[in-house]
């Protein structure tokens, strides 16, 4: 028995090592808006290897002020700069392919493998068909085969966070310019837009203003962030429901924290850090919070929500100077944090276990804010060669759908509308290590 037991625990930290193994993130770090001095982090195996790897890589600048960053497929990257007005293509490796240009302060991406969505707070973008001017802000569709606008539409003034569900594209907008430029309010709508035709088909009032910051997906939920007017309209977050809001504006439940920083974890809940700033007192308050959007969306909002982390993640969060970033590696649970410390100088990068035990703390650059796993060895080859792994290192046969990018698809385990359903896009999907095609 005992020779058993000893057994058990080297095969136990064999497995640990190989989930660990296979943690390689990319951290974006913002630098200073105007400055361009944005860069790319490189951690792998608790080390980082570098906090200028794009510079490393191909011999010149990252840009101004990214902000998201997504993987499109098994070879190809895409990098929101904002300032820069580009989106930058680049591979695995880090090596730089393709920029579209002209996308004037763009915010977030989402994909569906083939094609790139980008929201802008700009008001032009160039197109196939010359310039066209908005009144408001708009989604610009990239073609990911010649990496060119192919398309764009118009939504709300300032839209931030989008999600792909069911071959619609929501879209939070913000109004975040309402008192820069004083001809239009705060916003308060997600627009539903036909990703195949790029046209809006229903915009949504929530009555919440502000949609602005990380917007999570698990499946058919969003976990949207709200921080008020910064005067007299509290701060609040949103669990919203895509499948809902196809047939009904009564998809959403409001929450009384925000939640500014969130990310989705292996079973789809949310964890989410929220920072509620008020001008009046020049004071941040600060939220932890774990979300179970089935449950929020079930009971109306009267359960579903806790306010704590996994592990010692709530202290560590509660010693930064200013927490700036929350991440699920969606491949083997380890869990990530950033503190921007003063936003002028080099902040930290947090590792955690998938239980919320602290493994380390490593010095990065200026506003570490954005995160990307990138896929262990073989995961697109052999999916069953590369198994999604727990904390113990056991295979996760948990009967929900992944894309390629290990995002949940589906949000219960009965899975087969999200694989069968003609809208949804084709292509290949993960369910219990296998992969699945789409072809309808």
């Amino acid at each position: 028995m005992k020779s058993q037991g000893i057994l058990l625990s080297i095969v136990c930290c064999l497995l640990f090592v190989v989930a660990f193994a296979q943690e390689r993130i990319i951290l974006l770090n913002e630098g200073m808006w105007q400055a361009d001095n944005g860069r790319l982090t490189y951690f792998e195996n608790g080390t980082v290897v570098s906090n200028q790897w794009f510079r490393d890589v191909n011999g010149y600048k990252l840009g101004d002020t990214p902000n998201d960053i997504i993987q499109v497929n098994e070879n190809l990257i895409a990098i929101a700069i904002n300032w820069s007005n580009i989106v930058q293509f680049i591979t695995p490796d880090g090596t730089a392919v393709a920029a579209t240009e002209d996308i004037p302060n763009n915010r977030r991406l989402c994909t569906d493998g083939s094609y790139v969505y980008v929201t802008s707070y700009g008001h032009e973008c160039e197109t196939v068909n010359g310039t066209v001017y908005f009144d408001k802000g708009f989604v610009a569709k990239i073609d990911i085969s010649n990496f060119k606008v192919v398309a764009t539409c118009e939504v709300g003034w300032e839209p931030e966070g989008i999600a792909l569900y069911d071959g619609r594209l929501f879209i939070a907008n913000t109004g975040g310019y309402a008192e820069q430029e004083f001809d239009h309010d705060f916003e308060t709508t997600v627009s539903v837009v036909n990703a195949a035709t790029m046209t809006v088909e229903k915009t949504i009032d929530t009555g919440v203003p502000n949609l602005y910051g990380e917007m999570s997906q698990s499946g058919r939920y969003l976990c949207i962030n709200s921080p008020g007017d910064y005067y007299e309209i509290p701060a609040c977050g949103l669990v919203f429901d895509c499948e809902k809001a196809l047939t009904s504006n009564d998809c959403f439940v409001k929450f009384d924290y925000p939640a500014t920083y969130n990310t989705t974890t292996l079973d789809g809940k949310f964890l989410a850090i929220g920072s509620a700033f008020s001008y009046i007192t020049g004071e941040y308050e600060f939220s932890y919070l774990t979300i179970d959007p089935c449950a929020m969306i079930k009971t109306k909002g009267q359960s579903g929500l806790e306010q704590t982390l996994p592990g010692t993640l709530r202290a560590d969060f509660m010693n930064m100077d200013q927490p700036y970033g929350i991440y699920v590696n969606p491949y083997t649970g380890y869990i990530y944090g950033t503190d921007a410390g003063s936003f002028e100088g080099a902040g930290y990068l947090f590792q955690w276990t998938p239980e919320g035990q602290l493994l380390g703390k490593h010095k990065v650059y200026i506003n570490p804010g954005h995160f990307l796993a990138i896929p262990p060895e073989g995961y697109y080859d052999g999916i069953s060669d590369a198994p999604r792994l727990n904390d113990k290192g056991q295979m996760i046969n948990d009967n929900y759908v992944y894309d390629l990018s290990g995002r949940k698809i589906s949000a219960e385990a009965n899975s087969s509308f999200f694989i069968f359903h003609s809208s949804f896009p084709k292509g290949i999907y993960i369910k219990n290590g296998k992969k699945i095609l789409n072809n309808q």
